[in-house]
C-alpha cells in the first residue's frame, strides 16, 4: 500500500515533484523545441470543477527554477480563482522563458499551440502577462484549446479590461471595509505596472477623481501612461517611501514582503499581480499586524479569466462578461467581513470559500472527461 509518507520520501531527492505533491497538482509538461528557441512549462493544477484554465505569461526568468515556482504556484492560484468565482474551471498556467519583446516569434506560439494540443482539453490557455490576443490566434492554428482570441475570428478580444474592472470593484469593497464607504475620491494610489490591466485600472481611479501615481520597469509605458492619464510617475525602486493610500500591485508578484511592509504606510493592498505575497501565510499575517487590508489576488483579478470562461461557453456579450464581473464587489465584502470575525487572514478565508466549493463538488464523484 502506497501511503502518504512513501510518496513524500519518493519526491523528497526532486524538488519539482515534492513541490507538486505539497501543492496538489496533478500534471506539469515541460515543453522543449530547438528549432523554435521554445522553452516552455505548463502546470495543471487541479480539475475537479473542469478543465484547466490559464493564462500563458512570456518572461525572462533568471532560471528555470525561478520559472517553475511561478508556474507552480500561478496555477493553483487559478483553482482558487475559479472555485471563488463560481465558474466550472479547474486551475493551470503556462509559462514561456524568454523576453517577449525579443523572443517571441510566429514559430515558437505556434509550436508551443501543439504541446497545449498534447493534453487534450486538460489545459485552456489563454491571454497573461507578455502576450496579446493576437499570439492567441497564431497558437490556435495548432489547437482549439485557446481563449481570449481576437473579435474578428469570434473570440472575446484583450481580456484586460474586464480584469481590471474586478480589481476596480475589488478596491472599492475594501474601501467599504476600511473607511465606510466605497468612494476612491480623493485618495493616494499608487499602481504598480502599467502595462494593460494597470492602464485600464487606472482609467477607472482617474474617473472617479483619485490621486493616481504610477510606476513601471519599462520607461515607455510609464511615459505613454503619464501622457495618456496626467497621472504622476515616481521611481520603480523607491516608492514604498512615499505616502499613498492603496497599493496597487499590477506587474509580477512577490512585492509584497518583508521589505515593502517595514515600509509601507497605506491601508490597503488591492492589485491585479497574482501571487502578491512573497510568503503567503506570512505575509498575509504581516499585513493584519501592521493593520492593512488585503484583497486576495485571486479574487479580485478574476475578471479576465471570467471574460474567457464566458467565451467558452459560447454567444460571448462583454456587457455581460461586466455584470458577472462585477460581484467581485460583493464576495470582497464578504471575505472581509469573514476575515475580521472569524480572526484569520483575509488569504485564508477566500481559500476556505474557494476549497470548500471544490470540495462539494468533488465529493459528487464526477470526474472530469478531459473534453470541452
Amino acid at each position: 500500500m502506497i501511503t502518504e509518507e512513501i510518496v513524500k520520501t519518493e519526491t523528497s531527492n526532486n524538488p519539482v515533484l515534492r513541490t507538486m505533491f505539497e501543492m496538489g497538482h496533478e500534471e506539469v509538461l515541460f515543453c522543449n523545441d530547438k528549432a523554435t528557441g521554445l522553452k516552455a512549462i505548463i502546470a495543471v493544477h487541479n480539475t475537479t470543477l473542469g478543465p484547466a484554465l490559464g493564462g500563458t505569461r512570456m518572461w525572462p526568468y533568471k532560471n528555470e527554477a525561478e520559472a517553475i515556482e511561478d508556474v507552480l504556484r500561478l496555477s493553483r492560484g487559478m483553482t482558487y480563482k475559479a472555485a471563488i468565482s463560481g465558474l466550472n474551471l479547474g486551475g493551470g498556467k503556462a509559462v514561456i522563458i524568454g523576453d517577449a519583446r525579443k523572443d517571441k516569434t510566429e514559430a515558437l506560439l505556434r509550436r508551443f499551440g501543439k504541446f497545449v494540443d498534447d493534453l487534450g482539453g486538460k489545459y485552456i490557455t489563454a491571454e497573461d502577462v507578455g502576450m496579446t490576443s493576437k499570439d492567441m490566434e497564431y497558437i490556435h492554428m495548432h489547437t482549439n484549446h485557446v481563449s481570449g482570441l481576437p473579435e474578428h475570428i469570434g473570440g472575446s478580444g484583450n481580456p484586460s479590461p474586464v480584469t481590471a474592472y474586478g480589481v476596480y470593484m475589488g478596491m472599492k469593497a475594501s474601501a467599504k471595509h476600511v473607511y465606510g464607504h466605497d468612494s476612491l475620491e480623493g485618495k493616494t494610489i499608487l499602481v504598480q505596472g502599467c502595462g494593460s490591466v494597470g492602464q485600464n485600472l487606472i482609467g477607472y481611479l482617474v474617473k472617479e477623481n483619485a490621486k493616481v501615481l504610477v510606476t513601471d520597469i519599462y520607461e515607455d509605458k510609464l511615459k505613454e501612461t503619464v501622457d495618456q492619464f496626467g497621472v504622476e510617475a515616481v521611481d520603480p525602486h523607491n516608492f514604498f517611501d512615499l505616502n499613498f493610500d492603496i497599493y496597487a500591485p499590477c506587474a509580477l508578484g512577490g512585492t509584497v514582503n518583508d521589505a515593502s511592509i517595514a515600509k509601507m504606510t497605506c491601508k490597503i493592498v488591492a492589485g491585479a499581480a497574482n501571487n502578491q505575497l512573497k510568503i503567503e501565510d506570512v505575509h498575509a499575517k504581516a499585513l493584519i499586524e501592521k493593520g492593512i487590508v488585503y484583497a486576495p489576488d485571486f479574487l479580485i483579478n478574476a475578471g479576465g479569466l471570467i471574460n474567457v470562461y464566458s467565451e467558452i461557453m459560447g454567444n460571448y456579450k462583454r456587457e455581460v462578461a461586466m455584470q458577472k464581473t462585477e460581484h467581485i464587489y460583493d464576495v470582497t465584502i464578504e471575505i472581509l467581513k469573514k476575515s475580521a470575525s472569524e480572526n484569520m487572514t483575509t488569504l485564508q478565508a477566500a481559500k476556505n470559500l474557494a476549497e470548500k466549493r471544490i470540495s462539494d463538488i468533488g465529493n459528487l464523484n464526477i470526474p472530469f472527461s478531459g473534453r470541452r
